[in-house]
């Protein structure tokens, strides 16, 4: 599942491509879809909210989720596209590139007046103009006996955040994911932390947590399970938290250093 800054890097990309061009053609390859052409109109703006894109198109905004395995890439007419053409789900042409959304886990097509009531039970954009740290902290502190880790994880709560996030900073605060809610002393610092991780990690290639670029060290706990932990040196743990079976995550922490 992508994280907020990577869907937020996706819309700049696109707004550089697309933004105020008119569309030469259209193409969406889901079925509910495949008749639409939105030729000849011209693209007013693109824009993140947590992990959705839309693209606004006179009177409508394409909804796009990348979900695990999405991407849109940027081709100048004529290059070669790095992914299968098959894998394309909807293809966005002007004169000059062509926008190719690969895989992307949602596309369906909204009224424009009728966004926000799709999206109404997003949480707080984390890097967007509606981020609000006391609304965050509120819904987060509805359910006390959560566990940290899934509260944070939940859209419903704060949009942005994905699974390297919500175990890096776990493991920065020395929280065990599976503390609960009420237990957490100062949750807004850990919001606020996170989002500033985030913000600083949008400019960037890479991702970075520990403050090291390098291949390999970029973070602490994430994806290095039984590898020693970079601070004491106990092996990291790893294993699966969910509200049920169907919505599991993979977890990781150390067991010496949070707690």
């Amino acid at each position: 599942m992508p994280e907020g800054d990577t869907v937020w890097q996706a819309a700049r990309r696109l707004r550089e491509a697309l933004e105020g061009r008119e569309l030469t053609r259209s193409d969406f390859r889901v079925p509910q879809w495949a008749t639409l052409d939105l030729s000849g109109q011209v693209v007013d703006e693109v824009v993140s909210r947590g992990k959705h894109l839309f693209t606004r198109v006179g009177e409508v905004s394409i909804h796009t989720h990348l979900k695990m395995e999405g991407v849109w890439h940027v081709y100048r007419h004529g290059d070669r596209w790095r992914r299968p053409a098959h894998m394309a789900r909807l293809v966005l042409e002007t004169a000059e590139h062509q926008a190719v959304g690969f895989s992307l886990g949602i596309v369906e097509v909204l009224q424009r007046d009728a966004e926000d009531d799709a999206m109404s039970w997003l949480g707080p954009d984390m890097l967007g103009p509606d981020w609000s740290l006391e609304e965050a902290v509120a819904r987060i502190q509805a359910d006390p006996d959560r566990p940290v880790f899934l509260a944070l994880h939940d859209q419903r709560n704060l949009a942005g955040f994905g699974n390297e996030y919500v175990n890096e900073i776990c493991f920065l605060h020395g929280l065990l994911p599976t503390r609960p809610v009420r237990d957490v002393p100062d949750i807004g610092h850990v919001v606020d932390r996170g989002r500033r991780l985030l913000v600083a990690n949008r400019e960037r290639v890479g991702r970075v947590f520990t403050g090291d670029a390098h291949r390999g060290a970029s973070t602490w706990v994430y994806g290095r399970s039984k590898r020693p932990c970079r601070r004491c040196g106990t092996r990291i743990q790893e294993g699966e938290l969910g509200d049920d079976p169907l919505r599991r995550r993979v977890v990781y922490w150390c067991p010496r250093c949070q707690t």
